[in-house]
Formats: C-alpha cells, sequence, structure tokens
C-alpha cells in the first residue's frame, strides 16, 4: 500500500493532513511525529506544484484543500501560498520540503522530526 494510515481513519488522516499543510504553509517549519512528516511531504509538494502555475483553477484546487486559516496580519494561508511561498520556487522542481529527525518522544517512545520549506 502506498500511503500511510497513521492508525486513524480515512476521513480523520484528511482532516489531519489538511491541517498540518495550512499551519506548514503559514509557519515555514513545525514539529511533528517522523511518519507524519513523510506523510505531509508528499501533500505540501503537490500543493506547491500547483500554486506554481498561478491561474484561476490552481488557485481553486487549491482553495478546497487548505484551511481557511489568517495570520496575525491578516492574511489567509491561500494569500501566503500563492504570494509568498509559490513564488520562492518557481525555478525549483521539486523537493520544497525537509524532514529533519530530532529525537525520541518520550512516553510513547515516537519518533519526532521537523518538517519545514527549504
Amino acid at each position: 500500500m502506498w500511503n500511510r494510515r497513521l492508525g486513524r481513519t480515512a476521513d480523520h488522516r484528511v482532516a489531519l493532513l489538511r491541517n498540518m499543510a495550512t499551519d506548514l504553509i503559514l509557519k515555514g517549519k513545525i514539529e511533528t511525529t517522523e511518519m507524519k512528516a513523510k506523510e505531509l511531504r508528499s501533500v505540501v509538494d503537490h500543493l506547491i506544484t500547483v500554486a506554481k502555475k498561478d491561474d484561476l483553477a490552481a488557485r481553486r484546487q487549491v482553495a478546497a484543500y487548505l484551511r481557511d486559516v489568517e495570520t496575525k496580519d491578516g492574511k489567509s494561508a491561500l494569500q501566503v501560498l500563492f504570494e509568498e511561498v509559490a513564488p520562492r520556487y518557481k525555478d525549483r522542481n521539486g523537493g520544497y520540503t525537509r524532514v529533519a529527525k530530532t529525537y525520541i518522544r518520550r512516553g510513547d517512545a515516537a519518533p519526532m522530526a521537523t518538517i519545514e520549506l527549504v
């Protein structure tokens, strides 16, 4: 099987990835478990690739996936992706994120990692 189930139902997994993708676009770097980070990497790379087209169809496709969350200065995650993140990678052909292992979480010994935009 090509995807990771992450111990969740399909709807819960999609909601988790949508929330994490929105947070990563807004903040640039988040800390999570290693498996979630690896699964999130493909989602965010695809969103950035679609956003690089910068047309109305691409904007609608990305808007259907991202959450409607605003930053402190009033920009939505969609605006940040299209105005700041996608232009930064216009000459890059992929590999927009980096997953770095950090530590083993105390309590359940889950391997933790940070995922960030390169």
